[in-house]
């Protein structure tokens, strides 16, 4: 470790210390790692009421100043749980991307709040969109070769996805795969496809100005019709129907 890396060290080793100080002499102890586990267990576990307990109970105490400014303060702290949030559904067997694009989408709503109650209140909602997450999205305990096709869908969601293309990336014969996938999800490859594909799609219709058409051409719709017909019949609603019911349009 060279000087400069020392003298910094140093610094983080002081600024430690001096919050430690600081804090027992405000009397503010952070929650006991217990209580934290016990939350991020739940989570993991997808058991809301637990989860909600757990948090709120963790909100009588004092939270930790993590910036000057109080607004400031309490957002470091919600992105931090939106961090450990992320993790834990992740190992309850939500795909890391899924997650980690759930947790750009919350972040980015935590800075657009400016109220210490709603960003009070928003933790709260961190909490159910992180367990409704988990529960639609937790892969089942499939065979392996159904894993990694869910997870390659996945991983390649905005690519020309078809079963021999597929296939030939999992070293498996379309005929086999496809057998195997439908025994195992109670759904064709197709059909699966065309699933992720709208949920994906969702969030280019609520946070990007793409029109639904860019939208369509950006999944390998063969067109707007067709994206709109598929997007009805699955979710009950079109495309431009689901942003005015968000409040988008």
């Amino acid at each position: 470790m060279g000087p400069l890396d020392q003298k910094l060290q140093q610094a983080i080793i002081r600024q430690f210390y001096k919050a430690r100080i600081e804090n027992r002499q405000n009397e503010f102890f952070h929650p006991p790692f217990q209580l934290e586990e016990k939350l991020v267990n739940a989570i993991q576990l997808g058991n809301t009421e637990e989860a909600i307990a757990a948090l709120k109970e963790i909100n009588k105490l004092e939270r930790a100043k993590l910036a000057a400014h109080e607004v400031r303060s309490v957002k470091n702290s919600l992105i931090a749980s939106c961090t450990l949030f992320t993790r834990a559904i992740i190992r309850g067997g939500v795909h890391p991307e899924i997650a980690y694009n759930l947790s750009d989408v919350l972040i980015r709503k935590i800075e657009q709040l400016n109220d210490v109650d709603q960003l009070n209140q928003f933790e709260i909602d961190m909490v159910y969109s992180f367990i409704h997450t988990l529960k639609s999205e937790q892969t089942p305990n499939y065979k392996s070769i159904v894993n990694k096709t869910i997870a390659y869908i996945h991983e390649n969601i905005l690519k020309d996805l078809s079963l021999q293309t597929i296939a030939e990336e999992l070293y498996v014969s379309p005929s086999y795969l496809s057998t195997t996938f439908k025994k195992e999800t109670g759904t064709t490859l197709t059909d699966y496809i065309n699933r992720k594909r709208m949920e994906e799609s969702k969030y280019f219709l609520l946070h990007t100005d793409l029109s639904i058409s860019d939208i369509a051409h950006l999944f390998h719709f063969c067109n707007q019709s067709y994206y709109t017909n598929l997007f009805k019949k699955i979710t009950g609603m079109t495309p431009k129907q689901f942003k005015e019911f968000n409040g988008v349009l």
